[in-house]
């Protein structure tokens, strides 16, 4: 049986938290960052869970996650 091989570009955007939570960065904190208000590029720099009805298809991805 052949090694299975990861999803690099999920590999880039996903990773597990001590608890086993796959964790993700927040989307829109890239450009355009002008008209945004200081709080709310502050909340996007934190990272947040992946909701869990996708939580299966990234594990998928990462197999060795």
């Amino acid at each position: 049986m052949p090694k299975m091989k990861t999803n690099r570009g999920a590999a880039k955007r996903f990773k597990s938290s001590g608890s086993g939570k796959v964790l993700r960065n927040k989307a829109y904190a890239s450009h355009i960052l002008t008209k945004k208000s200081t709080k709310r590029k502050r909340n996007l720099r934190k990272s947040g869970t992946v909701d869990a009805s996708d939580v299966k298809s990234v594990k998928r991805m990462l197999p060795y996650l």
